[in-house]
């Protein structure tokens, strides 16, 4: 399987999106690209005098020109508050300071590690993919150590460890938006979808979204994809993949006593920070209970929550096995996650420019409303609609690794295209993360992917990016088929994608 063989359409069409990705330019150039187009293309609507009527409100739409004196005055002014008013930035920000200790100091390798040596041998494969798909409440963390963990299993059990790789990589990327727990993409695309909705002319909607929006899908999606990536192991890519014939011998190494030690006592400490949590909203006259349980501000303020459950427990772990000796660790291990963060923060800047931009002008209002409209007229609804927009995101998927970068760019039109026609902003995110969460294991564009590739190479010197892509497709097309009939089975029954935020949204409620 070697890399200069691929051929067929397939390997050309694996080229062409080789070339064309390797062109892009970098995701900040992108953004400022973006925001300058959002400028120019205010000037030249402002000067035709573009406007719609907002069929919700009776409302005229007009464009807000940045190119005038008022619109250079704005973007002077709020440079800065555009910046550190951008949501996710904080968000991310301050959840990544609890990750990151629960990351240093080596719980997440070891729960992970523990995670799929402690199960039987016959089920080896399916804990290598739970174990991937739950390793995104720990950022990227699943991709360095779970995904060449996968292949050492493999191997020491005299399986194919590219088999394991494989196992473990669709997991950790194929399954990212599902989870057990909330994670920190929650957050993210949540606060991104808040911003798309402001933006719109349902704006009073904003206050209704919730970080947990898609907790439901998500939980259940766990399950899903842990047994179809199973089958998909030993029934496709294992049996395609044969009889290992390399000469890499592995040994797996168990945890130790101080590790399992270690273990023990972050466990503890997670179910007594989850206790004294629960007292914050269970009791009646707890502080953040609020009228309705689901909609109380605990709900509403999940960071705090995400952080207190892996900051505890990692600095637990850490002052047991001895990574975590005073407080100097913990600031430094908190230093060095923010220090990894400076790629993000820079994006973020050129990302909150162009959203802002984008809102100001009310270029999205008009695209929204104009969009509504054609496909009304066209009666392009429904079930079709939900399939192109999936088809449109996963497309993306293969030229822009970011999830978050994506759906900055997509939300703000998007979203308030699918509330006009009926479909609530909990449940467009839902979709975007189903697209975007299935073609991650065939994009050459994805962050990781050079680093699985590296991995890989190290029992078949010859894998390139056209042998990985042909050993993930068979994961990425099984979890879209049954990612997207879940989907549909789901809408049919009309069970809540999450708590408190349901499928069909009635623009006529939301004036």
């Amino acid at each position: 399987m070697e890399n200069t063989q691929k051929s067929g359409w397939t390997g050309k069409f694996l080229d062409v999106i080789e070339r064309v990705g390797n062109k892009l330019p970098h995701p900040v150039t992108i953004f400022a690209l973006f925001a300058l187009i959002i400028v120019i293309t205010s000037g030249i609507l402002s000067f035709f005098n573009v406007q719609v009527e907002d069929p919700i409100k009776g409302e005229t739409i007009t464009v807000f020109n940045l190119l005038s004196s008022e619109g250079i005055q704005y973007m002077f002014e709020n440079l800065v508050s555009n910046f550190t008013g951008f949501a996710p930035l904080g968000t991310v920000l301050v959840t990544m300071l609890g990750i990151g200790i629960a990351e240093r100091s080596g719980l997440i390798s070891a729960m992970l590690r523990g995670l799929v040596m402690s199960v039987p041998k016959s089920w080896i494969t399916a804990a290598l993919v739970f174990a991937g798909i739950m390793s995104s409440m720990a950022a990227d963390a699943g991709y360095v150590v779970l995904v060449p963990l996968g292949a050492v299993l493999f191997a020491g059990m005299g399986r194919h460890p590219l088999a394991g790789l494989a196992a473990a990589f669709a997991g950790v990327s194929a399954g990212f938006s599902a989870n057990l727990s909330l994670t920190a993409i929650d957050p993210i695309l949540a606060d991104l979808t808040i911003e798309a909705v402001n933006s719109s002319a349902f704006a009073s909607y904003a206050g209704e979204i919730q970080y947990t929006m898609n907790y439901y899908f998500m939980l259940f999606s766990v399950f899903l994809l842990t047994a179809v990536g199973t089958w998909v192991t030993n029934r496709i890519v294992e049996p395609r993949l044969g009889t290992y014939e390399g000469n890499v011998e592995e040994t797996v190494e168990g945890l130790t006593k101080t590790e399992k030690k270690g273990l023990l006592s972050a466990l503890i400490a997670l179910l007594g920070t989850a206790g004294l949590l629960s007292l914050l909203i269970i009791p009646e006259a707890a502080p953040l209970r609020g009228e309705e349980f689901l909609k109380s501000p605990f709900f509403f303020n999940l960071v705090p929550v995400i952080v207190l459950i892996f900051f505890i427990p990692g600095f637990v772990y850490g002052r047991v096995t001895k990574t975590i000796k005073n407080d100097k660790d913990v600031a430094n291990q908190m230093t060095a996650t923010m220090e990894t963060m400076g790629s993000y923060i820079v994006l973020s800047f050129a990302a909150a420019q162009f959203v802002a931009y984008f809102n100001q002008t009310n270029i999205g209002k008009i695209v929204a409303v104009h969009a509504a409209n054609f496909l009304q007229t066209t009666g392009f609804d429904g079930i079709a609609l939900i399939f192109v927009f999936i088809i449109v995101a996963a497309s993306i998927n293969m030229f822009m690794g970011s999830a978050s970068a994506k759906w900055a760019i997509m939300a703000p039109v998007f979203v308030p295209i699918m509330m006009r026609l009926g479909y609530s902003p909990e449940f467009t995110t839902l979709i975007y993360r189903i697209a975007d969460s299935t073609t991650n294991v065939i994009s050459p564009l994805m962050t990781y992917f050079a680093i699985v590739i590296a991995f890989a190479q190290k029992y078949d010197k010859r894998i390139g990016i056209g042998t990985l892509v042909s050993t993930m497709l068979p994961y990425s097309i099984a979890f879209f088929i049954i990612w997207i009939i879940v989907l549909f089975v789901w809408m049919a029954l009309g069970i809540p994608i999450g708590p408190g935020a349901g499928i069909e949204f009635d623009p006529s409620q939301w004036k």
